[in-house]
């Protein structure tokens, strides 16, 4: 929990600047394709640590809209969805739905272009991000 005593986080890497434009953001929607079953590795230390220190500044992203993407070959697609949405739920963000759960399915490079249901849902959930933002703004 260093990273939330800090003004910056002593990690040196390119954290900092990413936190920075999170919290400048209107809106975040982070995506993960699914690796054995769950998110990846990297979106997890990213949420992790983000978390930790926006938790330093309470609020910092309360209020922001954003929500969750996932790309999935056969399983573990709701269980990511679930660990992507509980991040956003903590930390006090608004969450549009969309026409079905934020999931397309492929697994080769180009394969989610095949899945029409999928597009049209991840469509739909950015159009009300975006809606949201704007009403937000009103």
């Amino acid at each position: 929990m260093v990273c939330q005593d800090e003004e910056r986080c002593p990690i040196d890497d390119d954290l900092w600047p990413v936190f920075t434009k999170m919290k400048e953001a209107e809106a975040i929607i982070l995506a993960s394709p699914v690796y054995f079953g769950s998110a990846t590795a990297l979106i997890k230390a990213l949420m992790e640590r983000t978390g930790y220190i926006g938790s330093r500044w309470r609020g910092v992203f309360a209020g922001k809209v954003g929500g969750p993407l996932v790309v999935a070959r056969r399983a573990g697609q709701n269980f990511t969805l679930a660990q992507l949405m509980y991040w956003f739920h903590i930390l006090g963000f608004f969450m549009p739905g969309s026409t079905y759960w934020n999931i397309a399915f492929g697994r080769e490079k180009g394969e989610v272009e095949n899945d029409e249901e999928g597009l049209a849902t991840a469509w739909n959930f950015g159009k009300n991000v975006a809606f949201l933002v704007k009403k937000l703004n009103t």
